[in-house]
């Protein structure tokens, strides 16, 4: 579980990074989970865009996403998702 002061340095690390996912229309699958899984454990910290024509509230994907990697919402922003897991092999931000 994440701390008032580490969410606020990982917004502050996040604020420059573009989304490198997009939930559309399909939603959450598998796929997409293992995708952002491997992706969590290279980079720990990412943003998600959630498309207009997603059928799915931005709160109900949060908690797909987040029950099916193991990560931690940082920050759910307009439609952005901003996710952390910190990483086994490839450690790279020094929480506060």
């Amino acid at each position: 579980m994440l701390t008032g002061k580490q969410k606020r340095f990982l917004r502050a690390e996040a604020h420059h990074l573009n989304p490198i996912f997009q939930v559309g229309k399909g939603g959450v699958n598998e796929n997409m989970i293992k995708q952002i899984s491997d992706a969590l454990e290279a980079r720990e910290l990412f943003k998600i865009s959630i498309l207009q024509n997603c059928e799915e509230d931005k709160d109900t994907v949060a908690e797909q996403l987040v029950k099916g990697t193991g990560a931690e919402v940082v920050q759910i922003i307009g439609n952005t998702i901003v996710l952390y897991k910190e990483s086994k092999e490839n450690k790279q931000i020094q929480l506060p």
